[in-house]
């Protein structure tokens, strides 16, 4: 796979479970953002696209697929004084969730791996079929242009066997592949490469919460353990998500007669702050919602903040001690209010949250614990398209040796 004579750009796509954030690259020399944007609501009534200079309602939009064709048209167009030329296009860029086994680096998009991966979508349901139509609407769209998917699981690829093994039966784990992957690799990878770039952490814990949570343990950079598991269900409640459950649950629902579809929705779609709050699966409102009296509201962030405190817990002892934390995602970036419920009372670690710092890093970077903490907190906006970007550059760059 060479790149296309005279093509200089890269468009990146990143399917989310409800939107779509895509970015363009010039590659000439480095790689430098000329254009981005995001649909956001994707299966809602309304969607938005939004942009460097606003925003714009695109109506109801079914799902990444028919979002991705919107997001061409646009830059086909011209979005934000910014217009694609589809001969300057050398590559797109792909983020998938889940690669199984198989699938452990980037790899060009052939028709034999689009296969593969839609043999891996029952395991990250709300998310690999996204990127998979993503990468079909693209393909129509660009017959002759390369596509490259990079996996969220790569990061999570040789996590030691203490952490990447069940306790289960040895043909399970041996010939059905069952193991922990790791999700929300390349967020956890950024922030790890954040986390470097402030001065280093010999034993960190990354924190990325959004729609999906999910938490890591770095032991000099690299990943010891990993809260997500076999599926994104496991580890932290998450927006729709259940997170850790006893398998056993599982088992007495189906002898009471439930389905297997109607198991796995609930647990993906139906679970999480949606289903301990029976309200809203945002936090935004559940806070909104807690402060008017709603019981539910106050269960499901007292929950969702407890698991995340736990997790804390465990990686401490996991890696001996903590010397650095960073809050990744739209709630670990944006949200004051449930950082500091997170790492209320955690002088025990060594955490000296500095308020007011806490108060003024939302929805930037910002260190938001105090100067006599013995470990230092952030804020870091997680930005994952430009990781996409190199890592399809590296596969354009290894095809022509």
């Amino acid at each position: 796979m060479s790149r296309r004579e005279g093509a200089s750009l890269l468009v990146v796509f990143n399917a989310g479970s409800s939107s779509l954030k895509f970015e363009v690259f010039d590659c000439r020399g480095g790689l430098r953002s000329v254009a981005q944007g995001a649909i956001r609501d994707i299966g809602h009534a309304g969607a938005t696209l939004a942009f460097g200079a606003g925003s714009v309602s695109v109506g109801p939009v079914a799902d990444a697929g028919e979002a991705a064709g919107i997001a061409l048209d646009r830059l086909l167009g011209g979005l934000d004084g910014f217009v694609l030329r589809a001969d300057d296009v050398a590559a797109t860029g792909h983020r998938v969730v889940h690669g199984g086994d198989r699938f452990s680096a980037p790899v060009r998009v052939t028709v034999s791996v689009f296969d593969a991966l839609k043999s891996l979508a029952p395991l990250a349901p709300l998310h690999n079929p996204q990127s998979l139509a993503v990468m079909q609407a693209v393909g129509e769209r660009f017959p002759d242009v390369p596509l490259v998917a990079v996996f969220d699981t790569g990061f999570f690829h040789a996590l030691p066997e203490t952490a990447r093994r069940y306790a289960i039966p040895a043909e399970w784990s041996e010939r059905l592949g069952v193991r922990r992957y790791g999700f929300h690799g390349i967020a956890h990878e950024y922030l790890a490469r954040q986390l470097d770039a402030a001065g280093g952490a010999r034993r960190a814990v990354t924190i990325h919460l959004g729609q999906g949570c999910s938490m890591t343990a770095l032991s000099e950079g690299r990943p010891v353990d990993t809260s997500m598991g076999f599926t994104p269900l496991e580890g932290l409640v998450m927006g729709t998500r259940s997170g850790d459950v006893d398998p056993g649950v599982i088992l007495y629902l189906a002898r009471q007669g439930l389905a297997w579809k109607e198991l796995e929705d609930g647990l993906n779609r139906g679970s999480g702050l949606l289903g301990l709050s029976d309200a809203s699966d945002d936090v935004r409102e559940l806070l909104a919602l807690e402060s008017d009296g709603h019981a539910g509201a106050r269960r499901a962030l007292a929950i969702f903040c407890m698991r995340i405190r736990k997790y804390l817990g465990a990686y401490a002892a996991v890696l001996g001690g903590v010397d650095a934390i960073a809050f990744g995602g739209g709630i670990g970036e944006n949200s004051a209010e449930i950082r500091a419920r997170i790492l209320a009372d955690m002088e025990w670690l060594g955490v000296d949250l500095d308020a007011e710092a806490n108060a003024c890093a939302s929805g930037r970077v910002g260190r938001i614990s105090s100067a006599r903490s013995a470990v230092a907190v952030h804020v870091f906006p997680v930005d994952e398209e430009p990781l996409i970007a190199a890592a399809a550059l590296d596969v354009l760059r290894d095809a022509t040796g």
